[in-house]
């Protein structure tokens, strides 16, 4: 009978191990790629974390470096997920710059690269803006769609997806306000807030991404993958639901927009596209998931 136990349990080993699939993700510590490194480290999957902030060694932009090259061709699966890329606030200030052209180019073409070499599965990560060709940052995306469909491998456009993120200096809007309340009391927006945009969970992004890899081989390259909530709100709204977080701790806080529109994405955003719903839909509300959030910048001002 002991030996019967004995057996089950090297048998279940044996199973555990064999479903074990190497999943590298380039980009491992932007606001996505902490998410997923963790998500999937819960699970039964084998992550690889690939990222400048990690290492020096793990510098995309780096022309033919073993580090990448050795990264790629022991991954079962890829999530491209790394860009420079931050908030509108960053974005405005940046994506006219060389630098920030020249820097996510050579990521492209280097990671492209070696993917294009070992033939590997992989996911594109562009966005919602890649069809706005006055955004460099757009044009950028829609170049890396290009890579990626000729490859063959699949595009997820991401609709503002928000959550905690280590790099507040490209802090997105949600992250932004909740930080200026904390330090300032004033929410000062960089447009008239009148803007609607689609917001989505970070944790609900991860639950996409999973479903997009485990049924890879059901989309073509054609297909187009929103990642997004549907349901669109104002940024005026956003700094709304904020300032009621505030009061829930007796702390007073300003929104102050500006007279502004938008100028980073001038409301000609692609239109989101259902498709990916029939096997995923997010899960948390905008009112919930900013209550996360909240709570969880909260204790860095406790």
């Amino acid at each position: 009978m002991v030996l019967g136990k004995v057996l089950n349990l090297l048998m279940s080993g044996i199973k555990k191990m064999s479903k074990t699939k190497t999943i590298l993700i380039l980009g491992s510590s932007g606001q996505i790629g902490a998410y997923l490194t963790e998500y999937f480290n819960k699970k039964d999957y084998d992550v690889r974390e690939f990222d400048i902030v990690n290492d020096d060694g793990q510098d995309i932009r780096k022309f033919e470096n073993p580090n990448l090259h050795a990264a790629i061709a022991t991954a079962d699966f890829i999530f491209f997920l790394a860009f420079d890329v931050g908030g509108s606030r960053y974005l405005k200030k940046y994506q006219h710059t060389f630098d920030f052209i020249h820097n996510n180019s050579r990521i492209m073409v280097n990671a492209f690269d070696y993917i294009k070499r070992y033939e590997k599965p992989f996911v594109f990560a562009s966005s919602q803006m890649s069809n706005m060709g006055h955004s460099p940052y757009g044009v950028l995306k829609n170049v890396g769609e290009l890579y990626t469909k000729s490859l063959n491998g699949l595009v997820v456009k991401f609709w503002n997806i928000y959550g905690i993120e280590k790099d507040m200096e490209k802090s997105h809007v949600i992250t932004d306000f909740i930080k200026k309340g904390f330090e300032t009391g004033t929410i000062d927006m960089i447009t008239d807030g009148t803007e609607e945009r689609e917001f989505l969970y970070a944790e609900d992004c991860c639950e996409a991404l999973e479903t997009v890899m485990d049924r890879y081989s059901d989309f073509t390259s054609s297909d187009e993958l929103h990642i997004t909530s549907g349901v669109s709100t104002s940024i005026l709204e956003i700094a709304r639901q904020i300032q009621l977080y505030f009061g829930g701790i007796q702390k007073e806080v300003e929104i102050v927009p500006a007279a502004s529109k938008d100028e980073v994405q001038k409301d000609a955003r692609n239109v989101p596209d259902p498709y990916i719903r029939k096997w995923w839909e997010p899960k948390t509300s905008i009112t919930h998931g900013i209550g996360k959030v909240f709570t969880e910048m909260k204790k860095n001002y406790d």
